[in-house]
């Protein structure tokens, strides 16, 4: 059970869409700011979850979502094709409209985030 304004490193992981071992890995390299209780098990404040999460937490019902850059977009006809290089190794290439992926800037660099939801890809930055 999380104390007030915190969470539980397990929580947390599930919060922010990754594993347990990377939350473990982003402690140790300092991405991710943790606290110890009497056990000396991880918490994490909430204040911290939502500065990972860029301050948009539970705007979407999504639960997995990858924060990365784009690497590459493919434009024909009405359809663009977006593909994002993710923080974890792994890549992730949505199918959208050619008028949202203009409307949103996406170009090689340019920050994004892809969400999954069942079979679809939508992006956002």
């Amino acid at each position: 059970m999380p104390r007030k304004g915190s969470f539980s490193a397990a929580e947390a992981a599930r919060a922010l869409g990754i594993s347990l071992d990377t939350l473990r890995r982003w402690d140790r390299t300092g991405r991710i700011r943790t606290e110890r209780d009497a056990a000396n098990r991880r918490i994490v404040p909430a204040a911290e979850i939502e500065r990972l999460k860029g301050g948009e937490a539970d705007r979407m019902s999504a639960r997995n979502h990858f924060r990365g850059v784009v690497r590459e977009v493919k434009v024909e006809g009405l359809l663009a094709q977006v593909e994002l290089d993710v923080t974890e190794p792994a890549r992730v290439v949505a199918i959208i409209t050619r008028d949202a992926a203009e409307e949103l800037g996406l170009k090689p660099g340019v920050s994004a985030a892809a969400v999954v939801k069942a079979t679809s890809v939508m992006v956002e930055l």
